[in-house]
């Protein structure tokens, strides 16, 4: 457990991290919403991971195990906010999107100089961030992870290299068990089919390449896609846009 000294209702905390950098599992005695405005972070729990691109954010509840590992240079902000005060009250991690209005409170937050009580205009802006928090949207960056020890030892593979070719046949013999049991086994530890799930951890490393600099070309391939077209594709029927879009939006 990480204490957070948390006199005031929310607590600033900007850090910047080198591509690789790896923040070991933890957990905090507050909530916080951790916004990327540079690189991409993964926030890791034994329930799964979110991925989180360039000015989005992710919600962490408080007493939640977490880790974060870093690609390409990831600067964030971390904004600890006072449980009573919670604006999302959810026991799961999630990636918001970041309004105009929420990035231009958290930006505003942090320019302020230290001190809470005689500062008026800071606890305003507190009050509207904690409301744009509160009514954020969800992204769909989550891969959930199956606890079943087989299907574990699978994802893990899988999330290792999502280029692989491997049919469910193929899968099914390298945990241990038969087909069916492999196709039942997904739904009922992820709640998701098993394609489905693959789908989803190639686009959330996708977005990992993506804010390295990768090209379009290089990510579809290093994510098992034969064309780029297809990627792109897949890519606009999840996320509503194109990659180049949606790293350029903010």
């Amino acid at each position: 457990m990480v204490p957070i000294p948390l006199e005031t209702p929310l607590l600033g905390l900007a850090e910047e991290h080198p591509s690789g950098f790896l923040i070991v599992p933890h957990q905090h005695d507050v909530p916080q919403l951790i916004y990327a405005t540079q690189g991409v972070m993964t926030v890791e729990t034994e329930q799964g991971a979110w991925v989180v691109p360039p000015q989005r954010a992710v919600w962490v509840p408080d007493r939640v195990v977490h880790s974060i590992s870093m690609t390409g240079a990831v600067h964030f902000r971390t904004l600890y906010v006072k449980p009573r005060l919670a604006p999302i009250r959810t026991r799961d991690c999630g990636v918001v999107q970041v309004s105009d209005l929420l990035r231009a409170c958290i930006t505003r937050f942090f320019e302020f100089e230290e001190g809470w009580g005689s500062d008026r205009s800071r606890a305003r802006v507190a009050n509207v961030l904690l409301d744009e928090i509160r009514g954020a949207p969800t992204a769909p960056l989550y891969l959930p992870m199956p606890q079943d020890a087989r299907a574990l030892r699978v994802a893990t593979e899988f999330r290792e290299d999502p280029s692989s070719r491997r049919t469910i046949q193929d899968w099914a013999k390298f945990a241990g068990m038969s087909e069916r049991s492999l196709e039942r086994l997904w739904p009922d530890q992820v709640q998701i089919t098993f394609g489905r799930w693959q789908q989803q951890a190639r686009l959330l490393r996708a977005l990992e390449l993506l804010a390295t600099g990768s090209s379009v070309t290089e990510v579809a391939l290093a994510v098992g896609f034969e064309t780029a077209s297809s990627f792109i594709e897949m890519f606009r029927r999840t996320m509503d846009t194109t990659p180049k879009r949606y790293f350029k939006s903010p």
